[in-house]
């Protein structure tokens, strides 16, 4: 093991067992074996370090997350992800809040964006399987504000008071409003929708194209306002 990850495995363990007051540049060069130039030299400063350390305890997270394995029904793996979320959040609090807990400027923001990643790929394949019901970004960011909320309100509220039906009420609200049980449960109108989506979303990793810049454009404009039109009516 290297400095730099000696000063990581420090850092976390300072954190999990004391919250965030407890890494400061002595705690955890002392822990390390290391001067305090040693981490400002790795790291920049506290701040640094702590995002450094929110991206090192992110790769967990993320092999926990690989380690299910991808179902027949990308609807099922969202739901094992939201749940692994939880259980994360709830089992390694300090961790959460470091992770997500901050704004986009603050320690975490690495692994907050490769969370979002994450998800947003998982997203997709719900929306090449044409059952979803707004774009994936839409839905990413739908679920991905109301995964982290959710554990972060659970995370303020005494262990004794936390009432765990509001994952599960959360959850099931948010999945009613961007993914559907049949493509053609609603009508045409949203069956042309959900598959409007779906190939919006194909095209996106298709390389193979033969469609020139422009008409790509056209296509996409095309397809966003098949996917729109039945928000646009039931707003009506």
């Amino acid at each position: 093991m290297d400095t730099r990850q000696r000063m990581l495995h420090a850092a976390t363990d300072l954190l999990v067992r004391g919250g965030r007051d407890a890494v400061s540049t002595r705690a955890v060069s002392a822990a390390a074996g290391v001067t305090a130039p040693t981490l400002y030299r790795l790291f920049g400063d506290k701040d640094g370090l702590l995002e450094e350390v929110a991206a090192f305890s992110f790769e967990q997270y993320l092999a926990d997350k690989q380690a299910l394995a991808a179902s027949d029904d990308p609807i099922a793996d969202l739901v094992s992800s939201w749940e692994l979320n939880v259980r994360f959040g709830l089992s390694q609090p300090a961790l959460y809040m470091l992770m997500f807990g901050g704004t986009p400027s603050q320690a975490g923001s690495k692994a907050c964006q490769k969370a979002f990643s994450l998800l947003r790929e998982m997203v997709s394949r719900v929306a090449a399987a044409g059952r979803l019901r707004v774009d994936v970004d839409r839905a990413t960011q739908l679920l991905y504000a109301t995964g982290v909320g959710v554990v972060l309100t659970l995370l303020a509220t005494p262990p004794t008071e936390r009432d765990l039906e509001l994952s599960v009420a959360a959850r099931d609200h948010v999945m009613r409003a961007i993914t559907t049980e049949d493509d053609l449960e609603a009508g045409p109108a949203r069956s042309v929708a959900h598959r409007a989506i779906a190939l919006r979303e194909a095209l996106r990793h298709d390389d193979g194209t033969t469609l020139t810049a422009n008409e790509q454009a056209l296509l996409a404009d095309w397809l966003d306002r098949l996917a729109a039109r039945p928000a646009a009516a039931s707003a009506s």
